[in-house]
């Protein structure tokens, strides 16, 4: 699952690591994009030190490795600005690939709350575009998501190809063991969730300050670039 921050990646993680037959892996890539870019993100040195961060090591695991006794899927949350250009996409190519993405209004107006100066490469919305455009897949919109929760799910199931799990619907509250390093960070809601609740999409999305309007320009056309390729449900 490829998408940007403050997208209900988190929640979506939670979701499937929720069905019986399916172990996840939390932005397995963190480590190597912070090392090879040197940016100081929250905890930058504790995510180094958690996981491997020579890109080769991560995706022979990602694609290779056996899954453990009763488990039949493997779900991977990605941050898409993790998949640098260094990186070699052919060992992805086998996996099926799917995308969340979320107007970049509401985006960025969560985003800023916890880095006050993002940047378009931050956001992850332009490789976004690009590793759709490599792989393809199913593209779900967090706010239909929200909106409506079992048919997305549904939907995003029917169309990976594998049966819905009404244990995707809710979770129990808290910290998981496969939560990365930096959930203290970025991780306050979701630990106290249970479930998607069923959310009716506002009209207008919030008022972003005069600073942000020109990487809200930035952004647009890249979401747009996918968002017409969104589930229906």
């Amino acid at each position: 699952m490829w998408s940007g921050p403050r997208t209900l990646s988190t929640a979506l993680l939670r979701a499937w690591e929720n069905r019986p037959d399916t172990v996840v892996a939390d932005e397995p890539l963190y480590a190597f994009y912070l090392a090879a870019t040197g940016l100081d993100h929250p905890g930058r040195e504790q995510v180094i030190a958690s996981q491997p961060a020579d890109w080769r090591t991560v995706l022979r695991a990602l694609a290779r490795d056996p899954l453990p006794a009763g488990a039949s899927i493997y779900y991977q949350k990605h941050m898409t600005h993790h998949l640098l250009p260094s990186v070699d996409r052919s060992a992805l190519a086998p996996l099926r690939h799917a995308f969340l993405i979320r107007d970049p209004r509401w985006l960025l107006a969560s985003y800023a709350r916890v880095r006050a100066a993002p940047s378009l490469a931050d956001l992850g919305l332009r490789q976004q575009a690009e590793i759709f455009e490599g792989f393809g897949g199913p593209v779900i919109d967090s706010a239909d998501l929200l909106a409506a929760p079992e048919a997305g799910l549904r939907a995003l199931c029917a169309a990976l190809g594998v049966p819905f799990s009404a244990a995707m619907l809710s979770w129990p509250p808290g910290p998981r063991a496969s939560d990365g390093v930096w959930a203290p960070y970025w991780y306050d809601s979701v630990r106290r969730s249970t479930g998607f609740v069923p959310v009716a999409v506002a009209a207008e999305p919030p008022a972003l300050p005069p600073a942000l309007h020109p990487l809200l320009e930035q952004c647009l056309p890249y979401y747009e670039r996918i968002r017409k390729y969104k589930l229906n449900f």
